[in-house]
């Protein structure tokens, strides 16, 4: 991780934060890293007890081999564990990883006609360990969360899985006095071939601005037809680290309003998806005139659900972002069965990007 990092195609010095990716899957963390995002393979040999790597259980399909996204600070790190959570912080940043297996709760239990899911459980413990430890740890501001779960639009107990993990994420908001509508994060929630509820998240010690997408509902304020509990995440968020403006975000689709578009049409869901990643940035130019973020300078991951449709996803994103755009394409499942792409974004950080 030694490459010159630029920022629309300039030399930065000492930003708080920069991102580093697609890496090799094995590149161990160093005094800077905070933390990463491993996509298609396990790391080789076991991570450092203090370093947090979220493995996440999706195949890698461009770049083909699996891959890993660490994000970095110019200060040396303070590396620690409070209960679950395995975290690194510098400079007002920290990011953390919490990971809960559902069978930690007695199947038995639930055959018994406990009144929770097992997935919602593991939700809700997940994210009271993650606030416990903003709270212990003094960044209490919840910038972004990734949340990776096994099999989302499958149903148990007549319910879709998703669901249920939104039950318990907000129950968990709710029991630690967080606001569930409003100054929330930025999120995404991926579904994946199996092993546990994996969450990965960035927090800070000072709060960011939470941004909505005029052309969408708020994910929020959904109407009930969505799940017994909304989702709790913001489109966007807009934080300030010193001089440094970033911004992240969320798993975004082909959703207008809060309907779905496009059934099966992979492409026109693409088209319609970077149309929302524009409304939102508009909307952020009109809340901060002086960040000047552009599509074409933002790091991206798609989220693709059938692998096949990878050419047409890669091509809708040329044309608009043109061939040179910072993204990588990853298999997982998108939140809503009839949902074939998601995208996500982050920008205001230098990036090594080493896709090509």
């Amino acid at each position: 991780m030694t490459a010159a990092v630029m920022e629309h195609g300039a030399s930065v010095s000492a930003p708080a934060l920069q991102l580093h990716w697609p890496l090799a899957p094995d590149v161990a963390l160093d005094a800077h890293d905070l933390g990463a995002l491993v996509f298609g393979a396990a790391p080789a040999g076991k991570p450092a007890a203090d370093a947090p790597i979220l493995q996440v259980m999706t195949p890698a399909l461009a770049p083909a081999r699996p891959w890993l996204a660490a994000w970095r600070s110019p200060a040396p790190v303070r590396a620690g564990r409070h209960g679950r959570v395995s975290y690194r912080c510098a400079g007002g940043l920290l990011f953390g990883v919490v990971t809960v297996a559902e069978d930690e709760w007695d199947e038995a239990a639930t055959l018994a006609g406990a009144t929770q899911a097992r997935l919602q459980c593991a939700a809700g413990l997940a994210y009271a360990e993650l606030f416990g430890a903003l709270d212990a740890l003094a960044h209490p501001h919840l910038l972004r969360v990734w949340n990776y779960l096994p099999h989302i639009n499958a149903e148990e107990g007549g319910e879709e899985r998703y669901r249920q993990f939104n039950a318990g994420r907000q129950a968990a908001f709710a029991a630690h006095g967080r606001t569930f509508a409003g100054e929330v994060p930025a999120a995404c929630a991926l579904g994946v071939g199996g092993g546990p509820l994996a969450i990965a998240f960035l927090a800070a010690t000072q709060p960011a601005l939470a941004v909505e997408n005029p052309r969408q509902v708020a994910a929020y304020d959904y109407p009930p037809e969505y799940g017994r509990r909304s989702p709790t995440f913001a489109r966007a968020t807009l934080a300030r680290q010193g001089g440094q403006r970033l911004l992240f975000v969320s798993g975004t689709a082909s959703i207008v309003g809060h309907r779905s578009l496009h059934a099966g049409d992979v492409v026109a869901q693409t088209r319609e998806t970077l149309a929302n990643v524009d409304a939102l940035l508009a909307e952020v130019a009109r809340l901060a005139p002086e960040a000047g973020f552009r599509a074409e300078a933002l790091a991206y991951v798609a989220y693709l659900r059938r692998p096949q449709d990878l050419p047409l996803v890669r091509a809708e994103v040329e044309r608009r972002l043109g061939v040179d755009a910072a993204i990588a394409y990853v298999q997982a499942d998108v939140c809503r069965a009839d949902l074939l792409v998601e995208i996500e974004a982050s920008g205001g950080h230098p990036m090594e990007f080493r896709c090509r």
